[in-house]
């Protein structure tokens, strides 16, 4: 079989070496009568799909980038150890695709040149491997991190039509080598199969658009307002979070609420804490190295003055942002104290914020005493009752007694025929779709979804209408002006057409081109 044109006996000989792991030219490759057998196709296929099970991965991996920081936690508080895993996810993630997509590229090539797809077993061995370790990670995924597949629900209404033209456009190229096999082999069944299916998936592609929802499908005048920023324990990329310092970072990024954690002292002094233990965000283990176990609420509020609650922001480096830090910012960072609620309130008075937070731990034995010592803090602090959001369910109905002024906040849906209408709710953005997000806003119901950091999620978020959303990254989102994309339905509808009207004449001109 002579060498299709454009196609040298060189690269021909470099292909075949890199992807059969030979050094064989195409002339002694003709002389040994190499020939690409059914076993061969087979792993070609296996090489397919892999890449594809792969390129899902790459997706997932992306999407979750913005609920890491969580993983980072709860590694945190099962082995002591803190370190960015999404940096290694990344890294990993991308050997793998880069590995597969090359030789899927190798394969196309040699397929085009008419050269036998030989793998070699050391990549058999390899694709095999790649296989197991993704398929490991979505089952990894599915047991500890379920709710990341509501996620990437959410994320589609964000990539869904960009999705669409990729996938068009990677199926059109693959014409190419489609046709090109075609035309070399003699099996009359296989040929029609392999039709067969390539059409089947093409009209279901070019069909696709009619499936595909997003709330950023509208005309620019029924864009709602942009949500309001909620402070994730203040700005947390920027300080260290649940200080005061976080907080007026917060504020200088515009958020309308300071989210925080409430705890309890020993001595009945409440004061911002988000974990049980003081391990992560103080440097208990040096003052207190045999209590650095126990619960934060067993300290009284002196030891808990004596602990640095900065310092661990620098050497743990919890997000990258912490590497542009200016030297005055750092040396803020090393003064910084836990606070009491007390002084938090002090804080968001003066600069005009209202503060939502947590009573933790609600399991706790003497919970009641903890309401009721908040309560008595809110109640001397001065702040105006309408600047504080109550979230804790544990004797709501004793709040709404003794400070009917403050706003309460519910970590649930509304329910049917309910006696007294909800005013807020917080959710994880998982938990809400766009039609109910959009329903709520009818009925007046303020919606605010956690954790949204990415651009991409405050997007969706902000075309569907959500009153606010928490984040950590309230430096990036603040800067936000529109949506990353906004499409009229007219304009969507021209490029779903020449999208599709392309791709269906670039195939028909691969398969007339290399008849």
């Amino acid at each position: 079989m002579a060498d299709p044109p454009g196609c040298c006996r060189s690269c021909a000989t470099c292909l075949l070496c890199l992807y059969s792991c030979q050094w064989i030219t195409a002339k002694k490759e003709k002389r040994k009568g190499l020939r690409t057998t059914k076993c061969d196709y087979s792993w070609f296929l296996f090489l397919f799909c892999v890449f594809l099970f792969t390129l899902v991965w790459l997706y997932f991996a992306i999407i979750i980038l913005n609920d890491f920081h969580n993983f980072n936690e709860f590694i945190f508080k099962q082995r002591k150890l803190w370190l960015d895993w999404s940096l290694l996810l990344l890294i990993a993630t991308a050997v793998l695709i880069t590995y597969s997509a090359v030789l899927l590229v190798l394969a196309l090539c040699l397929q085009l040149c008419g050269q036998p797809l030989k793998l070699h077993w050391l990549h058999k061995t390899l694709l095999i491997l790649t296989a197991l370790v993704v398929a490991a990670a979505f089952i990894g995924l599915g047991i500890k991190w379920a709710e990341e597949w509501r996620s990437a629900r959410v994320s589609l209404q964000a990539t869904g039509p960009f999705l669409h033209i990729g996938i068009v456009g990677g199926m059109t190229l693959l014409a190419w080598p489609l046709a090109s096999f075609i035309y070399r082999t003699h099996n009359t069944g296989l040929k029609v199969f392999l039709l067969f299916v390539y059409c089947m998936v093409m009209i279901a592609l070019y069909l696709a658009p009619l499936g595909i929802t997003s709330p950023c499908i509208m005309e620019e005048n029924q864009l709602p307002p942009k949500p309001a920023l909620v402070g994730h324990r203040g700005a947390p990329m920027l300080a260290p979070e649940n200080t005061l310092m976080s907080l007026y970072k917060a504020v200088d990024c515009d958020v309308q609420v300071f989210e925080t954690d409430v705890m309890v002292s020993a001595d009945g002094v409440p004061f911002l804490m988000h974990d049980e233990e003081l391990t992560r965000t103080t440097n208990v283990q040096a003052v207190f190295p045999e209590r650095a176990a126990l619960n934060s609420t067993t300290f009284n509020w002196t030891d808990l003055q004596q602990l640095d609650a900065g310092s661990w922001f620098l050497e743990r480096r919890p997000f990258p942002t912490v590497q542009s830090l200016s030297a005055g910012d750092r040396y803020q960072v090393t003064e910084q104290r836990i606070p009491s609620l007390e002084q938090a309130l002090e804080a968001a008075k003066q600069s005009n914020i209202s503060i939502m937070f947590d009573l933790r731990p609600e399991n706790h034995s003497d919970y009641q005493s903890f309401v009721n010592a908040t309560l008595e803090v809110i109640l001397q602090s001065g702040i105006p009752l309408q600047q504080v959001l109550w979230l804790p369910d544990g004797f709501r109905e004793q709040v709404k007694q003794q400070a009917p002024g403050i706003q309460q906040v519910y970590g649930r849906k509304k329910l049917q025929n309910e006696k007294e209408p909800l005013l807020h709710v917080n959710l994880p953005y998982q938990d809400m779709s766009s039609e109910e997000i959009r329903q709520y806003r009818q009925d007046n119901i303020s919606v605010n979804l956690y954790v949204v950091n990415q651009p991409w999620l405050f997007s969706v978020l902000w075309c569907s209408g959500v009153s606010s959303v928490t984040t950590n990254a309230c430096q990036v989102l603040k800067e936000m002006k529109h949506p990353i994309w906004l499409l009229p339905s007219s304009t969507y509808l021209m490029i779903w057409i020449v999208v599709d009207c392309t791709s269906f004449l670039a195939i028909l001109w691969a398969f007339l081109l290399l008849k």
